[in-house]
């Protein structure tokens, strides 16, 4: 391990100003070091990193001293601090995701600004996935079970982030929270954007804000997706109605489009030959459903509408259980996906 670390430390430290770039995009390159508050992004001047020096021993480069509390460490330690990692083997993970990265050729100026991505963007929302770690053991399996949302199938496309940023509608001043993270992709699987559900510390439910979830990227015609859809798809608004969907019906591939509009433009693959769509019981809900359907129908594409019995799947589950959901699930599915997907798939967790 001793040795794995040591040599992903002088990987990094060959390429720090990229490294500080991506970690501490807080911070700002000022002569031959990178500043910032501390390994935790704050914005601040009291850290200093060094970008050039010996890969090894006094001055190298990547290694960095905290004026305030006396810190040091090396890129690994900005990883695990930045990222809010605790395990080594988690650390190692992301240093290797973020070496094979392609790199972009900086360009030297007297002083140059800090690379900026504008808030918002599809790259902003790759970054924030790329900085996210995997759900198992996190407070969003705390969440989603919560949701009784167990077991959990395929849901690689949601991660966790322990410090993400939210800011106030009424523009006070930013805070960070843990958050559940969720890929938006489009049909070549290409992230085009990400979803944010805040949580509550211990992931006993969404985050008491006025608005716990935000989606930032290019969602229009894409999707959060459980699954590669090959000739059948189910497709509905939110990632907690598409979940329950799927621990009944664990084997289907589902999209989750994010809201009623995006619903009804949600990109289907050529390869979709029958659409479920589930729609939430309002006004928006049935709205979507019919046009996506009117869509889908036009392409050749046989449709089958799925109905909860209260405002949505999720609300179905957590009020009668996952027999109750599958048994009422099976007589809205064509009987050759009964065998096909109805049933008590093992669980796998993202």
């Amino acid at each position: 391990m001793a040795r794995d670390a040591a040599e992903l430390s002088r990987r990094l430290a060959r390429d720090a100003e990229a490294v500080c770039r991506h970690y501490l995009p807080n911070g700002r390159r000022q002569g031959q070091y990178w500043t910032v508050g501390d390994a935790r992004n704050t914005p601040g001047r009291s850290m200093f990193v060094r970008l050039k020096g010996p890969e090894a021993g006094r001055g190298a480069a990547g290694h960095w001293t905290d004026a305030a509390t006396a810190e040091h460490g090396d890129l690994l330690d900005v990883i695990r601090e930045s990222c809010g990692l605790t395990s080594f083997g988690d650390v190692a993970e992301e240093a290797r995701r973020f070496l094979s990265l392609p790199r972009v050729d900086l360009v030297p100026t007297i002083n140059p600004a800090p690379a900026r991505t504008a808030m918002g963007s599809p790259e902003a929302a790759r970054r924030l996935i790329a900085m996210a770690q995997p759900i198992r053991g996190t407070p969003v399996e705390t969440y989603l079970v919560s949701r009784c949302i167990m077991p959990i199938h395929g849901a690689g496309a949601l991660r966790y982030h322990p410090r993400c940023y939210y800011r106030p509608d009424d523009g006070g001043p930013a805070e960070r929270r843990p958050a559940m993270i969720a890929s938006v992709t489009d049909l070549q699987g290409r992230i085009t954007g990400a979803h944010r559900t805040w949580l509550a510390p211990d992931g006993s439910a969404k985050a008491a804000v006025p608005t716990p979830r935000r989606a930032m990227g290019n969602l229009l015609g894409h999707a959060v997706r459980f699954g590669a859809a090959e000739d059948v798809l189910a497709v509905g608004e939110g990632i907690e109605t598409m979940l329950s969907l799927r621990a009944a019906l664990p084997g289907m591939p589902m999209a989750a489009a994010l809201s009623a509009s995006h619903l009804a433009a949600l990109r289907l693959s050529p390869s979709v030959r029958r659409l479920y769509i589930a729609r939430d019981v309002d006004a928006a809900g049935t709205r979507a459903a019919a046009t996506q359907a009117e869509l889908a129908t036009s392409a050749g594409i046989e449709v089958l509408t799925l109905s909860p019995r209260h405002g949505d799947f999720n609300d179905d589950l957590t009020a009668h259980g996952l027999d109750d959901l599958r048994a009422a699930i099976r007589p809205q599915i064509a009987p050759e996906d009964v065998d096909r997907f109805l049933g008590r798939g093992s669980s796998t967790t993202g």
